[in-house]
């Protein structure tokens, strides 16, 4: 059967320009590219505020519980919550601890936490003081190489907090210092560090007054009472019986002369001091001699100071001196132990003799790097003894500069 259609032929033929538009090809064609977002869609919508009217949408059983979650935060803490009367506490045991060797670098790191945290204050600053004190109550404990660097960060710490010590525990903590900080960067590996070091020590010399006679004779009596000492405690066992009895001797005269000066008294109920011109006079007494008590404690202070600090400042040369097998040290150890040597009248007799001793051991061991004989086996010259040697035979002229043609020789350059 034969369907035919009304109008021309042509229409039922599409134009030849025009590809057919049939199912499969409308498969073929890739789909169109998606919009880009805006982004003001990716913003975070903000939370409902709690003053709106308009009640949140209900959230599903299954998250109504996280809802309520405390959220969590880094927090950290800088100050400590202790009464002053804790820091009290934890600073007497801090004192009981930290003079022990083994417990030292506990008890250090615990004193530390008190700095930085602020505890050391005006009503607390003479239990700090006790701790630092039980710390130094060996000096040479300050050496060991175990516990070398928290003895240096202790008391380099402890400097910030110097302004609440009276004047008579600035001085000992200058002491302790030079102990346990100066000495110590005597034996680091940084050269800056044992230049910078030095040259503390040498300001610490400077600042020395000369030794009187009075300061030998110290010196002699305290090594005299020292070695009676040593004496008396190895006879103490043998003269313990003799002296008991020898005691009783001494109790036996007070008891007599007191009662003596009781007959002798003229006034034994007090009566005389009821007078008008009594109480006057023996305040006056009074005051003048709690004075004098006052200037001979101060004096006494004042010369315990001193002796300590020309044993450490020894002590500090000492160490450097044990450091001069070392070659970037020795240019530094030249010119410190001459500095010494040339102020060795500041310094008392016994600890004159360990001056000029130790320079006379530099001075052989520079002879006997000139020579190559060393440990090195050549000829070892530093830069100092370089310029030393190049401006002795240097010519000054008074007119011109180094090296004007003149008469005179720079004898005395750089020592």
């Amino acid at each position: 059967m034969t369907v035919v259609l009304s109008g021309s032929s042509e229409a039922h033929q599409p134009p030849p320009s025009c590809p057919p538009t049939t199912s499969s090809t409308a498969f073929l064609r890739p789909p169109p590219p998606p919009k880009p977002a805006l982004k003001s869609s990716l913003k975070r919508s903000k939370p409902p505020s709690s003053d709106t009217t308009t009640s949140p949408p209900p959230a599903p059983a299954a998250s109504a519980p996280e809802a309520h979650v405390p959220e969590k935060r880094l927090r950290f803490r800088t100050t400590v919550d202790a009464s002053e009367t804790q820091i009290l506490e934890a600073m007497q045991k801090i004192t009981s601890h930290i003079g022990k060797p083994s417990k030292f670098s506990k008890a250090s790191k615990l004193d530390l936490q008190l700095i930085e945290a602020g505890s050391v204050k005006p009503g607390t600053i003479n239990h700090f003081f006790a701790i630092l004190e039980a710390a130094m109550s060996s000096p040479g404990a300050c050496d060991e190489p175990s516990v070398r660097a928290d003895y240096h960060t202790l008391f380099s710490s402890a400097q910030g907090v110097t302004e609440l010590f009276s004047q008579q525990q600035k001085n000992q903590f200058d002491i302790w210092v030079l102990h346990a900080v100066v000495a110590n960067d005597l034996f680091t590996d940084d050269s800056f560090v044992f230049s910078k070091a030095v040259g503390k020590i040498k300001d610490g010399i400077s600042a020395l007054p000369v030794a009187t006679t009075d300061d030998d004779n110290d010196e002699a009596a305290a090594l005299a009472a020292a070695s009676k000492t040593d004496t008396t405690t190895e006879n103490k066992a043998g003269d313990s019986v003799p002296t008991a009895a020898s005691n009783s001797l001494p109790d036996d005269c007070t008891y007599a002369a007191a009662s003596g000066s009781g007959e002798e008294s003229s006034d034994p109920f007090g009566l005389d001091d009821l007078l008008a011109n009594k109480p006057k006079k023996s305040e006056r007494a009074r005051e003048k001699e709690v004075a004098a008590l006052n200037s001979k404690a101060d004096e006494d202070d004042s010369k315990r100071f001193l002796k300590s600090r020309r044993e450490a400042l020894l002590k500090c040369l000492e160490i450097a001196a044990r450091r001069y097998r070392i070659q970037w040290t020795q240019t530094a150890i030249d010119i410190f132990a001459k500095h010494a040597y040339d102020n060795v009248n500041q310094f008392t007799l016994q600890q004159r003799d360990a001056i000029v001793k130790l320079w006379n051991s530099i001075k052989e061991q520079q002879i006997r790097r000139k020579q190559g004989k060393s440990v090195s086996g050549k000829l070892d010259v530093n830069a100092f003894e370089y310029l030393q040697e190049k401006y002795s035979h240097e010519k000054i002229s008074i007119r011109h500069a180094v090296g004007g043609g003149g008469e005179r020789r720079a004898t005395q350059w750089l020592g």
